[in-house]
């Protein structure tokens, strides 16, 4: 009988799952998008109910495509949108309100509260992470002062914490059940500025400083467990018991199935956001050009490795809001024709700053600005700068890495959606003046988690049978003209200078 492991990967803007074989290759998938609530200025909001049942139709979905039995599922991994926080009553499995999603700002002047005593680095030394509205902690802190009834239930014990990948756990073990598990790995406990990096442990000084109860959170363990952090149910969407045993924030996730393992090699996914992360081992390397340092992955009782991680709030998002907002485009897909039918940005640049701006700046009061406008500006010219800002982050959270790290990029792992836009990788290839490689298989992020769970149940046997899995699908080379990595380069960052300050 073939053997598979499954993988459910909750992103920002859908569900899906997939399943892998022993060489990889994914033989089925199954996607769903859910809503994006946007209550007011600068909330993002998930119903975390409707991603509970799109993941069972995903889950569903995928073995009917895959036509294959749940019988021959030997693992489940789960990789999930990171610092997207959820509350939820422990008895009753209800949410006491929306999941509060990463790009949320509502939690602005929480952060600027703590950063009075000891300012946006108060925290870092233990955590890896400056105060910012990215991170879970401060979400948890406004839940708990602004849903009525939450922090009654925390202190009754009955308030349970948990990013999705502790949600979706929670529930496929039966929650709210007896038996529910109420776990998260390293890598996701590393995002909520609670987490001690080098302890991996909750952190109890700063816990009383955001008055977060220790009963909310939950355990912390590996990315990957043999012990296994509990089973699907027989009656549940997989419709058999299977041992869930693989857990990665989607970035960290990434990192594995691009099979960074190596001190020094580095990668890029393209979704609704950009995440650069270079393995930096088992050192953890303090960042002073605007990154963080994250656990990026623990396999079972070995020790843990770190990266430096450069975080972009707006990259594929951005390509949505061309659609849905500003409707110059149909689908996603359609911004690479438009951006062709123009030579270059025609003058202009596109700071998609919408969330405020992340690594390497950290300033939430940033917001969007298209600077440069004149009538010779067309639609093709707005598409072609959105690709630019994707780039041109890309490149400032890189130029950050080699400041903090001596490393000097010779070539970048790309994957995520975006990666199948050809001119955008060009125009990355062009920016950084390096190659640009993307792997066989592009969604690297589920992958990842299924290599999590396939190695703690011994589907594969080292990270030695990953790497043969790994091959390149195509490569972008540098052109010659660098004006897009120079003088282009100079004035985007002049245009990202103009959105500073512009919130009180």
């Amino acid at each position: 009988m073939a053997e598979y492991v499954a993988a459910l990967d909750q992103g920002t803007t859908s569900s899906r799952c997939m399943i892998f074989n022993h060489s990889g290759e994914a033989v089925a998938a199954h996607q769903l998008e859910h809503r994006q609530i946007y209550p007011e200025p600068g909330w993002v909001e998930h119903d975390a109910l409707e991603i509970w049942n799109k993941t069972e139709e995903v889950i569903q979905g995928a073995l009917s495509k895959a036509g294959i039995r749940a019988e021959e599922i030997v693992a489940v991994g789960i990789t999930n949108q990171r610092e997207t926080t959820l509350v939820w009553d422990r008895r009753t499995g209800q949410p006491f309100c929306n999941a509060i999603v990463w790009q949320d700002t509502r939690t602005d002047n929480i952060c600027r509260i703590l950063a009075a005593d000891g300012g946006q680095d108060r925290f870092r030394q233990r955590t890896g992470l400056p105060l910012a509205t990215y991170f879970s902690g401060p979400k948890i802190r406004w839940i708990l002062d602004n849903v009525p009834g939450v922090r009654e239930a925390a202190e009754r014990g009955d308030a349970l914490f948990g990013n999705m990948d502790t949600w979706l756990i929670w529930k496929l073990t039966g929650g709210p059940g007896p038996g529910a598990v109420h776990v998260t790995d390293v890598t996701n406990a590393s995002r909520t500025l609670l987490m001690d990096l080098e302890k991996l442990s909750w952190d109890d000084e700063i816990l009383k400083v955001l008055e977060i109860p220790r009963s909310m959170l939950p355990e912390i363990r590996p990315s990957s467990d043999p012990d296994s952090y509990g089973h699907t149910l027989s009656d549940g969407p997989f419709g058999r018991t299977i041992p869930i045993c693989g857990d990665l924030g989607d970035q960290q996730a990434a990192t594995v199935g691009q099979v960074c393992f190596d001190v020094g090699e580095a990668k890029n996914t393209y979704g609704t956001g950009c995440f650069v992360l270079l393995n930096t081992g088992n050192n953890i390397i303090h960042s002073r050009h605007g990154l963080v340092s994250t656990v990026c992955y623990r396999f079972g009782k070995e020790a843990p490795v770190y990266a430096l991680e450069g975080s972009i709030a707006i990259t594929g998002a951005l390509v949505q809001w061309l659609r849905d907002s500003l409707c110059i485009i149909k689908n996603s897909s359609d911004v690479e024709n438009l951006a062709k039918t123009v030579e270059d940005n025609g003058g202009i640049y596109f700071v998609p700053a919408f969330s405020g701006l992340f690594a390497p700046y950290w300033r939430s009061e940033a917001r969007g600005l298209i600077i440069g406008m004149t009538r010779y500006t067309t639609r093709g010219h707005i598409a072609r700068a959105s690709l630019e800002a994707t780039a041109y982050q890309t490149r400032e959270v890189l130029d950050a890495m080699e400041a903090d790290s001596g490393i000097q990029l010779k070539s970048l792992k790309v994957d995520g959606g975006m990666t199948f836009n050809d001119l955008l990788m060009r125009i990355q290839a062009d920016i950084l003046g390096v190659p640009v490689m993307r792997p066989k298989v592009a969604e690297s992020t589920a992958l990842g988690a299924a290599y999590a769970a396939g190695l703690a149940v011994g589907f594969w046997k080292s990270t030695a049978d990953l790497r043969r899995n790994w091959g390149v699908d195509r490569t972008w080379e540098p052109s010659e003209d660098d004006t897009l990595r120079t003088a282009n380069y100079r004035r985007w960052k002049k245009a990202v200078s103009r959105t500073f300050d512009w919130m009180d």
